[in-house]
């Protein structure tokens, strides 16, 4: 059986489903585990598949409470048979504050801060283990872990459900489309896993990054060279996250340009990626997608930064300003220049796009440009246990505004495979130069209130773009 009917078969399995549903509520709610994973993501999208294949409702949230109860239990064993030595494993011993940060919660909250815990993204997984090793009495953890799980089960997998029960009447799926999809999604949720992964592997406190810098001390040349980098980086961190992105999107890219540009057919994901997206039967898609358009065209993006630039320019944070600039000029440059080497034609030309080719995807790259660097430039100001979620809302609003293109048939789905792999290299290549020219972080130019008018503001030209300036 081929790899693309295996997992077409396993996300219509209603056993499999279950069983899946309630090993990420086991691990999300497990201590060290559950700091690293996307667990909600992978609910939702579970519970979406179930609720689409009708599976049982009530068989999804007991297999979601039985894993939900399993695995804070077993953060308490952790925390009440393993307390002298938990702060000695990893990630405690790089982060022994979130242990700190546990401990007050619990202290606050007593037994009830295990029912809130479960409940609050940051302290999830650390509470139950927390609680055990306050010794808090087995038999009480037992009723309070039981009861939360309870309510937790329905909250977090019921909107999923039954949105999945529901999308099918909206929007019109051919034959075949639902391998598609199940395709897409897992493919989704691995490439997410792998970069959350990844930028764990390589930021300041990995194995990675201290290996690297004992070998650059044993010689002279590539010290000097580390040192001079690591003295012109904000926090005095060489930004190796950024640098393997650029190497990895360049080989990646000339790949599969190379794949592309020598194709006298289109890929058969093309065609069945065509099929769905373009069927004329999806009008609620259609209209999803002219909306996404316009905020995802030049426009757009001109509209939602703005009053941000405007801000750093009034702050004088004139790195972030130019380093903006000067990535949307690299990126219109280099897709024009693209396209006219490369000249694929499109599936579909409109009057307004004759004479202009399809690869790459000018949506697809601006779109992880603008949502790439505003999660980096976000990130920039957080902890290291909470900076993966502007990445996760970065990978999610850059995929919706790329797919959203296929609706349209000007574009086949291996279009948007090149520009997303051009606007990570340029997002990569960005913060590289970034982190080398500043001098101040951003973190704190803006109050609270500042960036709640900030955002209003660009809400406001966004929506003023999508009503009274036409598309071209």
């Amino acid at each position: 059986m081929n790899p693309v009917a295996l997992i077409d078969q396993w996300a219509h399995n209603p056993t499999i489903l279950i069983v899946i549903v309630g090993a990420v509520a086991l691990l999300e709610s497990l201590a060290l585990v559950g700091l690293v994973m996307p667990g909600v993501v992978m609910l939702t999208a579970a519970a979406s598949l179930a609720g689409h294949d009708q599976i049982s409702i009530v068989a999804l949230l007991l297999s979601a409470f039985i894993g939900a109860v399993i695995g804070d239990g077993v953060s308490y064993w952790l925390g009440r048979t393993q307390s002298d030595r938990l702060r000695a494993w990893w990630p405690f011993n790089r982060y022994p504050h979130w242990v700190d940060k546990g401990e007050s919660f619990f202290t606050r909250y007593g037994a009830l801060s295990v029912a809130f815990g479960r409940f609050v993204g940051p302290v999830r997984p650390i509470i139950p283990m927390v609680a055990g090793m306050m010794y808090m009495p087995p038999m009480r953890f037992l009723i309070v872990n039981v009861i939360s799980a309870l309510l937790w089960a329905p909250a977090y997998l019921l909107p999923g459900y039954y949105l999945g029960r529901s999308w099918q009447r909206l929007v019109h799926l051919p034959p075949g489309a639902e391998m598609l999809l199940s395709v897409l999604f897992f493919v989704f949720i691995a490439l997410g896993l792998a970069l959350s992964w990844l930028r764990r592997r390589l930021d300041r406190d990995s194995r990675f990054y201290r290996g690297l810098l004992v070998r650059a001390r044993r010689h002279t040349i590539t010290r000097r060279l580390w040192l001079s980098l690591r003295q012109r980086r904000i926090g005095g961190e060489i930004p190796l996250a950024s640098i393997v992105l650029v190497l990895v999107g360049i080989l990646a890219f000339i790949g599969w340009t190379w794949l592309v540009a020598g194709l006298h057919q289109p890929l058969a994901l093309d065609v069945a990626a065509q099929s769905f997206f373009s069927h004329p039967d999806n009008r609620p898609l259609m209209q999803i997608s002219v909306l996404l358009d316009r905020i995802g065209d030049a426009l757009g993006v001109i509209a939602m930064l703005t009053p941000w630039l405007a801000w750093l320019l009034l702050r004088k944070r004139l790195a972030a300003v130019f380093h903006w600039g000067g990535a949307l000029a690299l990126l219109a440059f280099s897709n024009t220049a693209l396209k006219q080497w490369i000249g694929r034609a499109r599936p579909d030309t409109p009057e307004h796009l004759t004479g202009s080719f399809s690869y790459p995807s000018a949506h697809a790259s601006t779109a992880v440009v603008f949502w790439g660097l505003s999660a980096a430039f976000i990130a920039e100001g957080l902890s290291s246990r909470t900076r993966h979620w502007p990445y996760w809302l970065a990978i999610v609003a850059a995929s919706i505004v790329a797919l959203s293109r296929l609706t349209f048939g000007v574009h086949w789905i291996s279009d948007l495979v090149g520009g997303a792999l051009l606007g990570l290299i340029i997002c990569g290549a960005t913060r590289i130069s970034y982190h080398l020219f500043a001098r101040r972080s951003l973190a704190g130019v803006a109050t609270p209130m500042q960036l709640m008018l900030l955002t209003l503001a660009s809400v406001a030209l966004v929506t003023a773009r999508i009503i009274w300036v036409p598309a071209f």
